[in-house]
């Protein structure tokens, strides 16, 4: 076992050697650009062409369909900001739900403040968004409904098809966040009527820095970044050969491991899920018991603050968080917590735990043994656990 156990997977991923082998050749010799014309410069723009057909096979799209950004966030910025300046003349009405990363939800309050309407669907206590819910708050200027296909937090898998079918009705554009679900669940456009979609390299395997937005054919959309005539004129900015040939290797990898990989994830996580739920009292899963990706593991305990059990537990070399990445730091309660109606002094005691390809049952195991005495031990100098005792 590993000196230190990483549980932090949703965070972001180590890199796989196979995806380091894979971008060596691009650090070492293969520097040219991929928009100039000689022979080095070639084989860079080779390895920008077949990342793009991994992607595109990985999630059932044309090559021409996908774009390269610098992350997930940017992809997100892209879809929702370009679809709405695209589209401002026929409407200026979105639809969103309210435990989208903050990456959709912060872009809806920045186009908030500059006159479009945001409806946000809020969501049952499992986190699932209703398709009911989506058709039923479609307007005549609506133009763009976005809902994350899982969530980081909680795990939740969303009805992707199903919203994409009202969608489609509709005659609506709709774009998913799928940037925890890419190389974790089956993906395919086409079949699940999606527009617009984002992913991200480091969820992968892959390094930070490096992610995609896939556009359908046909979908009306202003640029984000102007300059230069890289990505065909829609993303300006010279490629990030290294990182899009990681992604390419990285989504490749995943896609055709998924099956092996899934049925031992999920025995891992529903091993943790079970161990804590049977062994800690006063805890409970967030999250659909079902409908949630492979490697997700929210829980929460009364009597005890997050932070507090994260830093023991790193204490013991064990890497995990109590929510989303990019809003640690903050005093608040996570915002998909609240969403589906924890209060918040529960809500502030979670644990997420997200399994990776490269996590063993024995690292599970270590888990199961010296997560109960910490949270015993922070429970014990709680006066309100004192008191419900």
């Amino acid at each position: 076992m590993n000196e230190i156990i990483y549980f932090d997977n949703a965070a972001t991923t180590p890199i796989r050697p196979e995806v380091y082998d894979a971008i060596r050749p691009y650090i070492e010799s293969c520097y040219g650009n991929p928009s100039s014309v000689y022979k080095l410069a070639r084989e860079s723009k080779k390895a920008v062409d077949l990342a793009r057909k991994q992607v595109a096979d990985a999630i059932n799209a044309d090559s021409g369909e996908i774009f390269f950004t610098g992350c997930g966030s940017e992809s997100d910025n892209w879809a929702i900001k370009g679809v709405a300046l695209a589209l401002k003349d026929k409407g200026k009405h979105i639809i969103t739900t309210n435990i989208e990363h903050h990456a959709i939800l912060h872009t809806c309050e920045f186009l908030e403040e500059n006159g479009y309407e945001v409806t946000y669907i809020p969501v049952d206590e499992y986190g699932m968004v209703s398709a009911d819910d989506i058709k039923k708050a479609i307007r005549p200027d609506t133009i763009l409904v976005s809902v994350m296909t899982a969530n980081n937090e909680i795990g939740t898998i969303e009805p992707i098809k199903e919203i994409g079918a009202v969608c489609r009705e509709k005659g609506v554009y709709f774009h998913t966040d799928a940037v925890q679900a890419v190389g974790h669940i089956k993906i395919d456009v086409k079949e699940m009527n999606i527009d617009l979609l984002s992913l991200s390299g480091h969820k992968i395997g892959a390094p930070k820095g490096i992610g995609a937005l896939y556009i359908k054919k046909g979908v009306k959309i202003k640029n984000l970044i102007h300059g230069g005539q890289q990505e065909k004129g829609k993303r300006a900015g010279t490629e990030n050969v290294i990182g899009i040939a990681a992604l390419g290797k990285a989504i490749e990898l995943a896609v055709s491991e998924m099956e092996d990989t899934t049925e031992r994830l999920k025995y891992l996580r529903d091993k943790i899920i079970n161990g804590v739920l049977k062994n800690i009292e006063y805890s409970r899963l967030n999250g659909h018991p079902e409908e949630r990706l492979p490697g997700n593991v929210n829980i929460s305990f009364e009597f005890i603050e997050g932070e507090s059990m994260l830093l023991m537990l790193d204490a013991k070399g064990i890497c995990a968080s109590s929510g989303s990445a990019c809003t640690s730091g903050s005093l608040d309660p996570s915002h998909v917590l609240l969403a589906i109606g924890l209060p918040h002094e529960k809500a502030h005691g979670s644990l997420r735990i997200s399994l990776g390809y490269q996590n063993t049952e024995e690292e599970v195991d270590k888990l199961l043994e010296v997560l109960p005495p910490i949270v015993q031990r922070l429970r014990e100098m709680s006066p309100l656990y004192e008191m419900k005792k």
